[in-house]
């Protein structure tokens, strides 16, 4: 990883980047809406082809001879050596500033416990909160520093970032507030999302309305008035906050301009995806045990399914989200990591096409979407993010692969050569 010296001084650079030889230059280009259906599989390759940036954005997409025909003296040039261009992946579900890790756990479920009864006797999320409530934001920052460098060594340019480990009007807003600095001091671009109701803390459970009315007329006001998010997440199933709390929470959140998000359907049939559908959210997120009248529900009114299969793997489940179902019924799917310290520790994107195509037999060409064009679009980003097109942000990455498809074969492994971040170069060697 570059230096932030090294980095500050690259950004500061304002010469148009070149980027030829490109053995597929994977464009997603397309309708300006979420992919569906056959679209998924329109990954829109140029073969040997090329990439122009100016001030950050995209200015021209061709082959390589044509982008070398717009070469001057003042373009810094780039021949990528007959690998792979990608845009940057989009991770639509992270949980990326906590505190501390959850290695125990990872070693008592290693024996037979199971996420649910380490959680029963106080640890999972509840764990992550003791210790994030005990670190100050500057702590935080450094900790999400790390992990930022993660998700860029491994082609991600843009996380969806979810506070839920405070639990507490104080420990949400510090949350929210590292995850803004960390937006303005890292390559990685940041989305915030209030998660307030991750879950019910100790102190409330024999009174848990109090609690959702605390994240109804305290946290929910404040968040709006400082800024510090664009959306409100709910961890919907009956044991953590039901679908009358979460109807709640998310209409309060409404009316403060906040979008809408939703775990949904993760450990039983609970109704989330009903309810997201009733509710109009803009994505349903796990979705393991959603039927198929969640699904027409889901797609009649437009919701973006967000699939985490990282987080069943990590659980050591075997029940996947029915991806290819939901693909034949024409939702938009999005693929994410679920990056967070107990049920889903990697930022790996291409660990996610792999489980995709492995586990939810996904093709590469439909993981590849889902993981950035229309992960772009969840967010409300597709105008910007997501595929290389003139006019958009200059978010790509550099495989040292020859075929797109080696991303999701070859797992396990850090694929990019090369990430730039609005065009500036972001990880890997200048040289």
């Amino acid at each position: 990883m570059l230096s932030a010296s090294v980095f500050m001084s690259y950004a500061n650079e304002s010469k148009p980047v070149a980027i030829v030889n490109c053995s597929q230059l994977v464009t997603l280009a397309g309708p300006a809406r979420p992919r569906v259906g056959p679209e998924l599989l329109a990954l829109g390759i140029v073969s040997r082809g090329g990439l122009f940036v100016r001030d950050g954005l995209i200015e021209r997409v061709g082959t390589s001879a044509e982008i070398e025909a717009s070469i001057d003296s003042s373009t810094t040039v780039v021949d990528a050596g007959g690998r792979v261009l990608l845009p940057g992946f989009v991770d639509a579900h992270t949980h990326p500033v906590f505190a501390g890790t959850r290695v125990d756990e990872f070693e008592e479920r290693s024996r037979g416990a199971t996420y649910q009864e380490i959680a029963a006797r106080g640890g999972g999320i509840q764990s992550t909160v003791n210790r994030t409530r005990a670190a100050g934001v500057d702590e935080l920052v450094a900790t999400g520093r790390r992990y930022a460098d993660w998700f860029l060594r491994g082609g991600t340019t843009t996380v969806e970032a979810k506070s839920g480990y405070g639990l507490s009007l104080e420990d949400e807003l510090k949350i929210l507030r590292a995850i803004k600095r960390l937006d303005d001091e890292t390559p990685l671009r940041y989305v915030p999302t209030f998660l307030g109701a991750h879950s019910v803390p100790p102190e409330y459970r024999a009174r848990r309305d109090e609690y959702v009315s605390l994240i109804i007329e305290e946290m929910l006001p404040q968040v709006a008035r400082q800024k510090l998010a664009e959306y409100c997440d709910v961890f919907c199933e009956e044991k953590v906050f039901t679908v009358d709390e979460s109807w709640r929470i998310l209409s309060a959140a409404r009316c403060h301009g906040l979008g809408l998000r939703m775990h949904a359907d993760q450990l039983s049939l609970s109704g989330g995806a009903k309810l997201a559908a009733e509710l109009g959210t803009v994505t349903a997120d796990h979705l393991e045990h959603t039927d198929a009248a969640g699904m027409e529900a889901l797609k009649q009114a437009h919701v973006q399914p967000v699939l985490l299969p990282g987080s069943v793997y990590a659980l050591g489940s075997s029940r996947y989200p029915a991806a290819r179902e939901m693909i034949d019924a024409g939702l938009a799917v999005v693929l994410a990591t679920d990056f967070n310290p107990g049920s889903s520790p990697t930022p790996s994107m291409t660990m996610i096409l792999s489980l995709a195509a492995t586990h939810m037999k996904m093709t590469p060409a439909e993981a590849i979407s889902a993981a950035t064009i229309n992960a772009a679009y969840s967010l409300n980003r597709g105008d910007k993010l997501g595929s290389l097109e003139p006019g958009k942000i200059a978010d790509f990455v550099i495989h040292d692969a020859e075929d797109y498809r080696e991303l999701g074969y070859f797992f396990g492994i850090e694929h990019p050569w090369r990430v730039y971040a609005q065009g500036k170069l972001s990880h890997g060697s200048h040289g």
